[in-house]
């Protein structure tokens, strides 16, 4: 039986050198269905519209997803930014090099850039206004999540969010039925139960912000069992607030 106290230190099978790429492929296609019918791009986009919150849709926003396989979240972005007359510069950072050319190869995936690379030594030019991650923490260990948190929050100047999975015995047992009765990849029947005992607790996120030094950062449950955490820097924000003349603030009122 599959306990729920702590944390799980097996690594999932996607974590293994030398898989296949058609079954990554396979494996990411049915990850996108699975956020897609179960809330998690929604979540994603909250988490951005978040950090949006009282920018201006004049100025243009860069934002980086590291792990970001396929690119089927910044696609998600893309789509709702357009709808929604924001103007974003997307790009995403993954490790895995057959992914990216995949990525890179794909039509829907215009005008968003690709870079094969360890997440902390990705090559921009510019730091990013925004950087993310959905379903990437769960794959590190506390001690490589400490450092990771850190970083994005040193790389991003305006914040940065995460949507990852709450460790839950309902989460475990549904994902675990749902992917035995539908799923043809054994890499998501293997690894998405797994990956939710690979998850959070509340507790155990704001034990990792308060040793990243990002203590006021926020917690949020989202359904399906997800968090949402974000942290927007708002030193930044305040100062592009002050820039703003005080008449144009009070025709926005």
């Amino acid at each position: 039986m599959p306990r729920f106290n702590h944390r799980s230190p097996e690594l999932e099978l996607l974590d293994a050198p030398h898989i296949p790429f058609a079954d990554i492929r396979q494996n990411m296609r049915e990850l996108d269905t699975i956020n897609t019918l179960l809330g998690g791009h929604r979540i994603t986009l909250k988490g951005l519209s978040f950090l949006l919150h009282g920018c201006s849709k004049e100025q243009t926003y860069s934002l980086l997803e590291i792990g970001c396989g396929d690119g089927n979240n910044l696609r998600v972005i893309r789509k709702w930014a357009e709808q929604n007359g924001w103007k974003l510069q997307l790009s995403g950072v993954d490790y895995n090099e057959a992914c990216m050319a995949y990525a890179e190869s794909l039509a829907s995936n215009r005008g968003i850039q690709f870079y094969f690379s360890d997440y902390r030594n990705t090559p921009l030019e510019t730091e990013p206004h925004f950087i993310f991650s959905s379903l990437f923490c769960h794959h590190f260990s506390n001690e490589q999540l400490v450092e990771q948190l850190y970083w994005m929050q040193q790389n991003a100047t305006g914040g940065f969010f995460i949507n990852d999975l709450h460790r839950h015995p309902f989460a475990y047992h549904s994902i675990r039925i749902l992917t035995q009765l539908f799923s043809k990849s054994y890499l998501v029947k293997n690894d998405a139960p797994l990956s939710v005992l690979r998850g959070f607790s509340k507790k155990e996120w704001r034990a990792l912000l308060q040793q990243s030094g990002i203590a006021e950062a926020e917690v949020k449950w989202k359904w399906a069992f997800r968090w949402l955490i974000v942290w927007q820097n708002k030193m930044l924000q305040q100062n592009q607030h002050a820039a703003i003349p005080k008449t144009t603030q009070m025709h926005g009122n």
